[in-house]
């Protein structure tokens, strides 16, 4: 069961990243440095946001 999660939360992963890779295009062409920059942007705030909720769920419980 553990792995049938982890597998779809991959998929609705890619589905986001794919998403929001399309947001990024609409926004910031791809011809030009700013599609870069954003990209790079978005891989920041997506790596932030997934280890501030990683160390959340792996924190030893308050007794």
């Amino acid at each position: 069961m553990t792995y049938i999660a982890g597998g779809l939360g991959i998929v609705v992963g890619l589905a986001w990243n794919e998403a929001i890779k399309s947001l990024i295009d609409y926004f910031y062409p791809a011809s030009g440095a700013n599609s870069i920059s954003a990209k790079f942007i978005y891989a920041i705030i997506i790596t932030t946001v997934v280890v501030l909720v990683t160390m959340y769920i792996v924190r030893p419980p308050k007794m």
